[in-house]
């Protein structure tokens, strides 16, 4: 018997080793150290066959404060009757591809956290610095009304700690556009930091055009200590003769595409979230649920065509679910049973958040989106992918010598792309294309600013109702304008981030898959 077990360790044993050296050489592409390619038979990341790097596949991170949003085709557009008379959201079928938004809006306190990092780094002695970080500030006078009076609001408002995490207000769109940006570079900046790559003392060092931004850093304008990852031999990261590399690049998948404004169908395909009306979501790999567009509902927070949301304990009858005016002089109700139980904004995350988890896409604040205003937008646009007005084409400013250069204030320098440039495309021949087809010499559109109309190729679109509004605003498919250098108290803002990868999120594939067949030799 103990004969027999000797001779079972013995087998047991040497199938061991010989499975230990027949996985010798394994790497994380495989049964070999190096992946080959298919096109050429050459090794990748060997230094030996070229040193060509590709890192491996990786799924896009979700950035700070984002949620996923699962693309798909729905009716953009007015959902009943035009009451303002505009006719300016036509019915459309439109798809919007995958994308991030914000879980919220943009809070005070985070754009005070903005406005602490521009003092920190743009010195306010420094005469040359108060055109920079006075531009920033919001206008908090939005609150002042002729007959009414709101002077706590205009003192209070922004700055004292009771109102921190509500939205923020009297930012303009460009000033929303610019904290976009700043969130990209500050979130990839800490990433890289994270990572080991930059070393964490160069926050400190950063003045005025020697300043993080990530396109600068990706063209190696911007110079810094690296970490200790970089310059560990133990980094994944290789310089074609195998050294370890301090630089990280566009193609490592290590730093997130750009926050920005979202697009105005973007923002309302995800209002809607129309998620919750799909009777059998997919949830597995290589299933899917119903085709079903069934996406004529009124208000964000419904499930139902009535504008009611259902839970497993009945409907929320009598409760409002988003932060609105009622009617004329009711703006919370009766004292002892205030209906929304907020006179002016409420948190950023009070209030029922809708199918994809996305909190007060209707009432407390309107927001901006990044598209130029035009009353026929949703006719002109292409249906896919991201419908969106407002283009205006940049390339990298290139010196004498051909090299790039950053501004006194650390980015990057761009120029438009001339009309003399795009003569031989076909797919565009502009390089602005803001008014194209509604306002330039071919649409024979003109809009006299001032005069005529209050349209320019500055006017952005905003949507969503606000505290102060009536529920017609509260549809998603409502749309009104504002000039971009101008502000209200009833507007705010939040960020998107555009998807890369599957469209239906993590470690999830790209189109149908189907078993190879076998060929006959």
């Amino acid at each position: 018997m103990q004969k027999t077990m000797k001779v079972k360790n013995l087998t047991v044993l040497v199938c061991c080793v010989v499975l230990l050296v027949s996985c010798k050489g394994k790497g994380l592409f495989g049964k070999n150290k190096y992946a080959k390619s298919n096109m050429t038979g050459w090794n990748y990341n060997d230094k030996k066959m070229g040193g060509y790097q590709v890192a491996k596949s990786k799924e896009q991170g979700t950035g700070p404060g984002l949620v996923f949003v699962q693309g798909g085709t729905f009716t953009m557009g007015q959902t009943e009757e035009d009451v303002m008379g505009d006719w300016n959201n036509i019915p459309r079928r439109v798809s919007v591809p995958s994308f991030y938004l914000d879980r919220t809006e943009v809070a005070n306190v985070h754009y005070r956290e903005y406005l602490h990092w521009l003092a920190k780094v743009f010195d306010p002695s420094d005469p040359a610095n108060q055109k920079i970080l006075e531009a920033a500030l919001p206008d908090t006078l939005v609150w002042r009304s002729e007959l009414s009076y709101n002077e706590p609001m205009v003192e209070y408002y922004f700055r004292h700690p009771g109102f921190n995490y509500y939205p923020v207000v009297g930012v303009t769109w460009r000033q929303a556009s610019d904290f976009c940006l700043w969130r990209s570079d500050r979130v990839n900046e800490a990433t890289l930091m994270q990572k080991g790559y930059v070393n964490k003392q160069s926050l400190q060092g950063q003045q005025a055009e020697n300043n993080f931004t990530t396109r600068s850093y990706l063209l190696g304008l911007y110079q810094t200590a690296p970490g200790k990852t970089a310059t560990s031999k133990r980094n994944p990261l290789k310089t074609p003769q195998g050294q370890p590399r301090t630089q990280v690049t566009l193609e490592d998948g290590l730093l997130l595409p750009d926050y920005r404004l979202p697009f105005e169908a973007e923002w309302e395909y995800a209002a809607y979230g129309l998620i919750l009306q799909n009777p059998r979501p997919s949830t597995k790999e290589g299933k899917r649920g119903e085709e079903l567009a069934q996406n004529k509902q009124m208000y964000p927070w419904s499930q139902n065509i009535n504008g009611l949301r259902d839970t497993r304990h009945g409907s929320w009858q009598g409760q409002f679910l988003a932060n609105f005016k009622r009617g004329a002089g009711d703006n919370a109700g009766v004292a002892g049973g205030l209906n929304d139980r907020a006179f002016y904004t409420a948190p950023v995350e009070s209030f029922y958040p809708n199918g994809f988890g996305i909190y007060n896409m209707s009432g407390n604040v309107s927001e901006w989106v990044q598209d130029v205003y035009r009353p026929l937008s949703l006719i002109d646009f292409d249906d896919l992918p991201a419908p969106f007005r407002g283009n205006k084409y940049q390339k990298l400013y290139k010196n004498a010598n051909g090299e790039a250069e950053i501004d006194s204030t650390g980015k990057v320098k761009m120029v438009d792309v001339t009309d003399a440039e795009l003569k031989n495309r076909r797919n565009y021949q502009r390089g602005n294309v803001i008014n194209f087809m509604d306002g330039d010499s071919l649409s024979q559109s003109s809009y006299g600013y001032g005069i005529t109309t209050l349209i320019s190729d500055k006017s952005r679109v905003y949507k969503g109702g606000s505290w102060n509004d009536m529920p017609y605003w509260l549809t998603p498919g409502s749309r009104r304008y504002l000039e971009e250098d101008q502000a209200l108290s009833t507007l705010g803002f939040r960020c998107a981030m555009d998807r890369m990868g599957s469209p239906e999120g993590n470690k999830r594939k790209t189109g149908n898959f189907f078993k190879a067949r076998r060929q006959k030799r």
